[in-house]
């Protein structure tokens, strides 16, 4: 089990069934963000030749892996499944001391993750394609799905084993193999994730693990001519910049990226119903989950009563060490992250926005040895500032009046962002009319931006989302390839 006090250790490479270091033998440092003098392990820092060579093990491992049937290769990731279970405890405690969540956040990834996966194995047993008549006698026609190949698997540090799941099962359940790449700095997830794949006996080259930094290895990654598919979830620029690389080769790509999701709060919703979900959106993980609430709009009757409640519910949030049961909010997962939210509370106050509680970063005591942000409301927010505008991932909510439901709508929509949105209100034509209207890819009804289950589709549209979405039914899709039959008997 991964503890504060256990010795720093080296993880290597996973290619071909084996546990290899890297060509360039240097290595990076896994830091706790609640305490930046903790170092939780080390990993390699690949360089392209080590990407070249987890290519060509994924190449040489899958004309065996297809040929595999698809109730053998499931009986093989139930196994996986059955030893992540066995593990509960140690990942979720390595996801809050990489991350930074709380144990409960921690946990609920955990337990998402394994659902994911469940859903995705027990699709690999109606994987198939369709029968239909043919317009001429003796003739049987059918459409069926095939695997690619390799697949390069891309995932991000807020959800480091949940995102994980959610493309590995589906890209190995269609008979793919795959090179997976978490982010830089929660690799640790990752690692014990393959771990787990490795005590399964899923045969070498299968799955494949490489560690690094995106800005050395990410090219490699995605334009390595036997990558078939890439899966990428993270920033809309990242993304889009992996789109215009490939745009030019027969590479199917499926990027989950940036939002700026807006809550709305209709003068006849539920009001504490709406604050709670307005505060598990917004400050749940810190802030740093694509479906977040970064944009709250409230109708005009109930804005003063609301902003009120909400304020004095955010100043309640405590703020610690994921690992503490008492924490509501953890640090936000790295420098990086902190210098970011920090600047772009400075450029609110600096735009005029009107800060109601928060708004800084949190130095006093332990919080100093951490990446600590105050979970931060600004009121007054024009919709052309860059705080209602840019994604800004953290712990900051940016508060709108509307008029009424129309305006609140057209100030739904007013982004080049379309991942989530939420309304909450008792009115059902209002209710259907922003289910019909909401430019999003995943919407809610009197629920948090947030909310999402395994069996339904998951991904943005506009700049939210490229390529067929993630989960369910086209979950495994996504990693196959059609082939229309015909046969004359």
């Amino acid at each position: 089990m991964v503890t504060a006090q256990t010795a720093v250790k080296t993880y290597s490479n996973y290619i071909n069934g084996r546990w290899v270091v890297s060509d360039s033998k240097a290595v990076l440092q896994n830091i706790n963000p609640a305490n930046r003098d903790e170092i939780l392990c080390e990993v390699q820092e690949s360089i392209p030749s080590d990407v070249a060579r987890a290519v060509d093990a994924a190449s040489a491992a899958f004309p065996a892996w297809r040929r595999t049937p698809a109730p053998e290769r499931v009986r093989l990731l139930q196994n996986v499944i059955l030893s992540l279970r066995e593990q509960e405890e140690t990942f979720v405690r390595a996801i809050t001391l990489e991350n930074g969540k709380t144990l409960r956040e921690s946990r609920v990834e955990f337990l998402s993750a394994i659902k994911e996966a469940d859903f995705q194995v027990g699709e690999g047993r109606r994987l198939g394609g369709e029968h239909l008549p043919s317009e001429q006698p003796g003739v049987l026609c059918y459409l069926t799905r095939e695997p690619l190949g390799v697949v390069t698997l891309i995932t991000p540090w807020n959800f480091p084993l949940n995102v994980a799941c959610r493309k590995l099962f589906p890209a190995l359940v269609a008979g793919n193999c795959c090179v997976l790449k978490p982010a830089e700095f929660t690799p640790l997830s990752a690692v014990l994730l393959i771990e787990a794949i490795d005590r399964a006996g899923l045969p070498p080259g299968v799955v494949n693990l490489i560690t690094g930094r995106g800005s050395v290895i990410g090219d490699a990654l995605v334009t390595h001519p036997a990558v078939r598919a890439i899966s990428f979830t993270g920033s809309t620029e990242v993304g889009l910049g992996i789109a215009r690389k490939v745009v030019a080769r027969p590479v199917k790509i499926q990027l989950e990226m940036g939002g700026k999701n807006p809550f709305v709060v209709l003068a006849d919703a539920d009001i504490e119903s709406a604050l709670d979900a307005a505060i598990l959106g917004a400050y749940s993980c810190s802030g740093q989950w694509c479906t977040s609430t970064s944009r709250l709009i409230v109708e005009e009757p109930i804005f003063n009563i609301f902003v009120e409640r909400l304020v004095a519910k955010v100043k309640a949030i405590t703020v610690g060490n994921g690992l503490d049961e008492i924490t509501r909010m953890g640090p936000v997962a790295g420098p990086k992250q902190f210098n970011t939210i920090t600047q772009y509370i400075e450029i609110g106050k600096q735009e005029g926005a009107t800060l109601r509680v928060g708004g800084s970063a949190l130095t006093e005591g332990d919080y100093g040895k951490g990446y600590f942000v105050a979970p931060t409301v600004f009121t007054d927010v024009d919709e052309k500032m860059r705080i209602a505008t840019e994604e800004i991932f953290g712990p900051v909510l940016s508060v709108f009046r509307a008029k009424d439901f129309p305006d609140a709508l057209r100030q739904a929509n007013d982004t080049i962002y379309g991942l989530s949105s939420s309304i909450y209100t008792r009115d059902l034509a209002k209710a259907q009319k922003f289910v019909e209207q909401s430019e999003v890819g995943l919407c809610h009804v009197n629920m948090p931006t947030s909310w999402k289950e395994p069996q339904l589709e998951f991904g943005g549209i506009k700049d939210s989302g490229r390529g067929m979405p993630e989960a369910g039914k086209s979950g495994a899709l996504f990693f196959t390839e059609h082939k229309a039959v015909y046969i004359r008997s």
